[in-house]
């Protein structure tokens, strides 16, 4: 990038999609007959997708794009093109190449997002330890219609439980049929073989003591399934919820800014967990509630009053999990002074927000400081401005803040790069600026 206010010139890298979004109708048929299934990052981790995928449901365009690294004929180097012969409008294009773009802009404004804390760096959460303890984000996606478990609380444990079940009985049906051909060959049933089946006859026949060794494996394999079945049958969606505040964030150790919109999304979350499911009862751990904002402290009140929501003042000290795969809360109440201890269904550890990844990078490239915790530094009495002239930012590329914020200074943003670029008509003509 180089230029000034008014007059940038900025080269930008256009990824290339694979599929042609003037063609593309966004119905879907692609992802449909895709073989390829890969984690969703979307979703957190929790479920899959396509290698042919739209990036989020509402993303605009609504444009599907390749996964080239997971695609099997442009990461893998197989023959199969399977989307390019379902998609009717021809829009796939396997010959698509990134491009980079000469673009002359007036201003910039920068929206570059920001990132989560990662948790597991405090062991003492077990998070990717305890199954059934989640960020909120992860969350956030179980609860959402179009995640993982269509809005259902299933909880992390169960939803391996299925997952194992699934390659279970993926693996006894292959065992069946090799099973079944030696039946087919010899003529008999595998029960009647393994009556007549003698040990020291296996040197002599190899197909013969494959054969038995392969019955072993069918009846283990149905034995696990059925107590793995037995297991989901009986488990239940998350009733009992607690939240912890100010993972990540109001720490000396990792950040020690509040990261500002994490309490009244704790009492969101756990308000439209009740609207699923009545029976849901949420405990949010927190030193303070920040209810900072028009009507949050209503909004705080009603979810205790009407949505089984409890606020517990405390320090939360460690997790641990019974045999059920419950997670067991210690804390100290700072109102009894007590260390206790409560089982829950499952934890959600409100992690902090961090810096975008590849924002100190891009601060470099643009000649921008950043300020002492890495968002993009601006100035006190003008909030959108950057160190350099003609380049603003917006949402939590300044620092952590709500969606109606954002989007308010997202609109300004935008005012503020408008007044640049209407002035440089004008200077160009002679005109004031």
């Amino acid at each position: 990038m180089a230029g000034e206010a008014g007059d940038f010139q900025v080269k930008v890298r256009k990824k290339a999609r694979y599929v042609n979004e003037d063609l593309c109708t966004g119905c879907g048929a692609c992802a449909e007959k895709c073989p390829t299934s890969v984690t969703d990052d979307y979703n957190a981790g929790l479920g899959e997708r396509k290698a042919i995928y739209k990036y989020f449901p509402q993303g605009i365009p609504s444009t599907f794009c390749i996964d080239a690294e997971n695609c099997r004929q442009l990461g893998q180097g197989k023959k199969c093109g399977i989307c390019a012969k379902t998609c009717q409008a021809e829009a796939i294009d396997f010959e698509q190449k990134d491009q980079l773009l000469d673009i002359e802009v007036g201003a910039i404004v920068l929206a570059s997002g920001y990132e989560v804390f990662d948790p597991s760096v405090i062991p003492e959460y077990g998070y990717q330890h305890i199954a059934n303890v989640v960020t909120a984000m992860e969350f956030e996606r179980l609860l959402s219609a179009s995640g993982p478990t269509a809005g259902h609380l299933d909880r992390p444990s169960e939803l391996a439980l299925r997952a194992e079940i699934a390659a279970l009985e993926k693996s006894l049906k292959k065992l069946s049929r090799q099973v079944q051909r030696l039946e087919e060959k010899h003529g008999k049933s595998t029960a009647e073989f393994l009556e007549t089946w003698k040990e020291e006859a296996a040197a002599e026949e190899p197909e013969l003591k494959r054969w038995a060794e392969l019955a072993r494996k069918v009846n283990a394999s149905q034995q696990q399934l059925d107590s793995l079945k037995k297991i989901d049958a009986a488990s239940t969606t998350a009733k009992k919820l607690a939240f912890i505040q100010c993972v990540g964030s109001r720490d000396f150790r990792f950040n020690r800014f509040c990261s500002s919109y994490c309490c009244m999304h704790s009492v969101k979350e756990a308000m439209i967990a009740y609207e699923h499911d009545n029976e849901v009862s949420s405990s949010i751990f927190c030193m303070d509630l920040r209810a900072v904002g028009r009507g949050f402290e209503e909004y705080k009140l009603r979810g205790g009053q009407s949505a089984n929501i409890q606020y517990i003042r405390g320090r939360v000290a460690e997790i641990t999990e019974d045999k059920d795969h419950n997670p067991i809360v210690w804390y100290e109440s700072t109102t009894s002074r007590q260390v206790q201890q409560e089982t829950f269904d499952m934890v959600i550890l409100a992690t902090a927000c961090i810096p975008a990844a590849g924002t100190q990078k891009l601060a470099e490239m643009m000649g921008l400081e950043l300020n002492e915790h890495g968002f993009f530094k601006t100035d006190p009495l003008i909030p959108l401005d950057t160190s350099r002239p003609g380049i603003f930012v917006c949402g939590c590329a300044q620092g952590p803040m709500d969606i109606p914020e954002s989007v308010a200074q997202a609109s300004s943003a935008a005012a503020r790069a408008a007044e640049i670029v209407a002035a440089v008509p004008r200077a160009a003509a002679g005109g004031a600026k």
